[in-house]
């Protein structure tokens, strides 16, 4: 296939699935392996997150903006950054102590990254079903500190490719009652100290292989997650509140099923 096209296919796949419970990286992987496609230090892969970190922080700048303007007299905003940082804190400290596994071992693994989008999809099917119908908490930014941290270590569980983030957060926001549309933006705002910590990390430890030699299909995998990550973000919160999450429960399923059935083929 083209590079270009590959470039361009890729950073749609980064769009798409990056903010929503059906694992981007698991998609990413996935399609590298089929597609025969892989950039030295990961280099493509991690640049083009930054194009979907982009995006939320440009459809989230106004609503970030007033939250730490309020933070300089409101207690309310104080508290809420606390309890985003507060769901940071675990994937920081498990990150950097299994960061070489996850790399090494975890990521170069196919067919677990096929099971874990078939398995995760059962457990958004099922978490979906149960959830309480009058949640207790409506509020993305409003949410007990003490079950901000538990999101935290769900997330954690992401480190294993084909979990993915948002969905270990929502699933784990979900159980904890927060109310469907309240969770998937709660995800949102911790996606960004977290994708963002871990694009840099991933940039500081492969500085000496990286390979900024492909630039034009960096940039056309960049503008592409950019563009469809904007457009994801705008319209997920929406679906969600009205639908949940089932539709991604079953997009796990069918795309982890076809991929297993690949690999067990010798593909």
């Amino acid at each position: 296939m083209d590079t270009t096209l590959t470039a361009a296919l890729l950073g749609l796949l980064e769009g798409l699935t990056e903010f929503i419970p059906v694992s981007s990286t698991g998609h990413l992987l996935l399609a590298g392996h089929f597609l025969g496609f892989r950039s030295a230090g990961n280099t493509f892969e991690v640049v083009i997150q930054l194009g979907a970190i982009f995006a939320l922080f440009s459809v989230y700048a106004a609503k970030l903006t007033q939250l730490f303007l309020a933070a300089r007299h409101e207690e309310w905003a104080r508290r809420a950054l606390l309890s985003v940082l507060l769901a940071f804190l675990p994937a920081v400290l498990v990150g950097l102590a299994l960061h070489r596994i996850i790399k090494e071992i975890l990521f170069e693994s196919p067919m677990l990254i096929a099971v874990m989008l078939i398995l995760g999809g059962f457990v958004l099917l099922f978490v979906d079903r149960i959830a309480p119908k009058h949640p207790r908490h409506t509020d993305a930014l409003g949410l007990p500190l003490g079950k901000s941290l538990a999101i935290g270590f769900c997330q954690c569980l992401a480190m294993v490719p084909g979990v993915s983030r948002s969905g270990a957060t929502i699933v784990g926001a979900l159980l904890m009652g927060v109310e469907k549309r309240a969770a998937a933006e709660f995800s949102f705002l911790l996606s960004l100290p977290t994708m963002g910590a871990a694009v840099a990390y991933d940039l500081y430890k492969n500085r000496d292989v990286l390979d900024f030699g492909a630039m034009t299909e960096i940039a056309i995998g960049f503008a592409v997650a950019f563009l469809s990550a904007v457009l994801v973000v705008k319209w997920v919160l929406g679906y969600v509140g009205r639908h949940g999450y089932a539709i991604f429960g079953w997009w796990r399923i069918v795309v982890g099923t076809a991929a297993l059935v690949a690999l067990l083929a010798g593909f």
